[in-house]
C-alpha cells in the first residue's frame, strides 16, 4: 500500500508540474502521443534504410560476380542527368540521320524501275549494275546498254541537288573464274579496269560526242574488288552472274558513320 501510495503522489505530482508548466493533462497527452508517433516514424525508416542498404549490397555483389564494372553506380545525380540528357540529343541525332537516310533511300528507289537493285551493303548504301549488261565477257568496253542504263542513273542523280552533292565510290567486282592471260592479268585488275570506265563515262559532260553523265569529277572515285567481295556463293552459273557487276558506293558523311543496317529494320 505504501509503494502504491508512493507511485500515486509521483502521478499527482506529475501532474500538477505539467499544469504548472502551462500544460494540461490532456496536452501533455497528446504531446506524449506526438512524440510515440515520431519514435515510431523514425524507427520505420532507420528499418527501410537499413534493408535498402542490404539490398543495394547484395545486389552490388550480384553485379560483381556477374563481372559488371560497379565503381560508378554511386554517381552524383547530377552525373546521372547529365548522362540522361546525352543519351536524349544522341537520340535525336540518329532520328535525324534515320530521316535523311529513308529520304535518301527513296530517292534511289526510282532506280529500280530500271531493273537495278538498291541495298545497303558493308554499311553503305549501293547501287548495283549487273556487269553483263555493261560489259561483255572478260572485257572492260562498255556496251550499248550499259551506257544507256548508266545515262539513266546519272540523269537520277544529277537531277536532284542532295544527291548531286554526295560522294560516290564506283566498285568493280567479278567471280572467281580466272583470267586466261589477257591485258589485264587478273580479276583485280579487271574489276579495277571496269570499275575505272564506268567513272570516266560518269564524269564525261553529257554534251560529249561519246555522251557521258555529267557528274561532278570531285565526287566520284573507283576501286576494284576482283573476287573478294561476293554477293553470292560462286557455284553456280546465276550466282556468278550475280557477282560480275559493277556498284555506285554512296559514301557516309562523317555524322553517318553507324550501322545503316540498323536504320533499315
Amino acid at each position: 500500500m505504501k509503494s502504491l501510495r508512493a507511485v500515486s503522489l509521483a502521478l499527482i505530482a506529475a501532474v500538477v508540474l505539467a499544469v504548472g508548466c502551462g500544460y494540461s493533462e490532456e496536452e501533455w497527452q497528446a504531446k506524449l502521443n506526438e512524440n510515440k508517433a515520431l519514435n515510431d516514424q523514425l524507427n520505420s525508416e532507420k528499418a527501410a534504410r537499413q534493408k535498402a542498404e542490404a539490398d543495394l549490397k547484395a545486389a552490388t555483389e550480384r553485379l560483381k560476380r556477374l563481372g559488371v564494372d560497379v565503381s560508378n553506380l554511386s554517381a552524383s545525380v547530377a552525373d546521372k542527368d547529365a548522362a540522361l540528357e546525352k543519351l536524349r540529343k544522341d537520340k535525336a541525332q540518329l532520328d535525324e540521320i534515320r530521316k535523311r537516310f529513308e529520304l535518301l533511300k527513296q530517292k534511289l528507289e526510282s532506280l529500280t524501275k530500271l531493273g537495278l537493285n538498291v541495298t545497303v551493303r558493308n554499311n553503305r548504301m549501293t547501287i548495283q549494275l549487273p556487269g553483263d549488261v555493261l560489259f561483255d565477257s572478260g572485257r572492260t568496253d562498255l556496251k550499248k546498254d550499259g551506257k544507256e542504263i548508266l545515262v539513266k542513273v546519272a540523269e537520277v542523280i544529277r537531277n536532284d541537288p542532295q544527291l548531286l552533292a554526295r560522294s560516290f565510290q564506283v566498285a568493280g567486282h567479278t567471280d572467281n573464274m580466272p583470267l586466261a592471260g589477257g591485258p589485264y592479268k587478273d580479276n583485280w585488275g579487271l574489276s579495277v579496269m571496269r570499275a575505272r570506265e564506268v567513272l570516266t563515262f560518269l564524269i564525261t559532260p553529257t554534251d560529249a560526242k561519246t555522251g557521258g553523265g555529267g557528274m561532278p569529277a570531285k565526287n566520284w572515285s573507283a576501286a576494284g574488288y576482283g573476287e573478294t567481295d561476293p554477293v553470292a556463293a560462286n557455284d553456280s552459273p546465276e550466282n556468278k552472274q550475280k557477282n560480275r557487276r559493277v556498284e555506285l558506293v554512296v559514301l557516309p558523311n562523317v555524322e553517318e558513320m553507324l550501322d545503316l543496317k540498323s536504320l533499315t529494320k
